[in-house]
């Protein structure tokens, strides 16, 4: 049974890259977490940091799912009272036009803009969408205009879409990527809390920030805490539709672990071992070079050995990033049970034979 309460608040509060906390995300997170555990933390570029298990304990697990989403910055006010922007993230250029968005301002309210567009009657349209053709009208025509709403360089702009039910099976909206792990990772904690499950290591679940811009909330996390495993929660691409060509991953695959440079063999085995004997659906996915998650800042430098859950999702990095909610369900029994099941004693060591 999917929170749908929970998880519409959360994803529906912005927490733009840079902005995590300042505009809420993280704080509709906190508020949720500690309904589940006593100890909370966060650090100085808002990482949350939620304790649970052994706390005394030499040995050291974390959970990690990212909370910031894709979004823009405002990087001009032109004279004519436009917004040109620059992307604060992965942001795709070619969905941008006639969305409507929020600009917030420093205090945390939001201004309502549209992204215009050429309309199609006009010969000299731009066929190809590029980042200098962007533009927000905010029903503004000049410059002091847009000052006197306080609109200044460096205001965060996130899309006006939030979260819907698709049909029976599918939920969509923006930032799903990565606010799906984080709200996983909320049910796995719930789900030890009610079980009464005594973890024999400690476990810190950390909601992180800055991953659409390389991993950065991750590594700080990784060095405040140099655990002994990391497991990452992350989605991959669903490609049922016709926007995919590769069939591979569908809706309702279930969890995919992933073998990457990253992830760390022994770690993989164990917990494909795990997912069998629980009778846990899963798929398997590799990758070459990086993971694209933050699995690569926890396995590196500091040698973690670290491991990955991923949740197909379709249409990523849009507003309508959509996945089915059995695969969801999926996720979480499949980290429980990774859970439960781990402990100091597992050798993940490479030992001479």
């Amino acid at each position: 049974m999917i929170d749908e309460n929970f998880l519409k608040r959360y994803i529906n509060t912005p927490s733009p890259v840079g902005f995590e906390f300042i505009l809420g995300g993280q704080v509709v997170w906190l508020n949720e977490v500690k309904k589940y555990t006593e100890k909370t933390k966060i650090d100085t570029y808002g990482n949350i940091y939620a304790y649970c298990g052994d706390l005394n304990a030499n040995y050291t697990v974390i959970l990690d799912a990212h909370g910031d989403e894709i979004s823009w910055l405002v990087s001009e006010i032109t004279k004519g009272g436009f917004l040109k922007v620059v992307k604060n993230g992965g942001s795709d250029l070619q969905i941008a036009p006639s969305t409507r968005v929020n600009v917030w301002l420093e205090n945390g309210i939001p201004i309502s803009g549209v992204f215009g567009h050429p309309p199609i009657h006009i010969s000299e349209r731009p066929e190809k969408i590029e980042i200098k053709n962007l533009f927000i009208d905010v029903g503004a025509r000049t410059y002091d205009e847009v000052i006197s709403m306080g609109i200044e360089v460096g205001n965060p702009i996130t899309p006006q879409d939030g979260y819907m039910g698709l049909g029976d099976n599918f939920i969509t909206g923006r930032a799903l990527d990565d606010k799906l792990g984080g709200y996983i990772n909320l049910m796995v904690l719930k789900k030890l809390k009610e079980n009464n499950i005594n973890l024999p290591y400690e476990l810190i679940i950390i909601n992180s920030v800055q991953e659409e811009i390389g991993l950065k909330g991750a590594a700080i996390a990784s060095f405040n805490i140099n655990p002994d495993v990391a497991l990452i929660v992350d989605v991959c691409h669903a490609e049922d539709s016709p926007a995919y060509k590769s069939k591979q991953y569908l809706s309702g695959d279930g969890t995919i672990l992933t073998v990457a440079p990253s992830v760390h063999n022994k770690l993989l085995r164990f917990i494909k071992k795990i997912l069998s004997e629980n009778n846990i659906k899963y798929k398997m996915m590799s990758r070459s070079g990086s993971s694209g998650t933050n699995t690569d800042s926890y396995a590196y430098p500091l040698g973690c050995p670290s491991s990955l859950f991923s949740i197909p999702l379709a249409y990523m990095h849009t507003t309508v990033e959509t996945v089915h909610k059995c695969d969801i369900q999926s996720t979480i029994d499949a980290i429980y049970n990774t859970l439960i099941n781990l402990s100091p004693e597992v050798d993940l060591k490479y030992n001479i034979i």
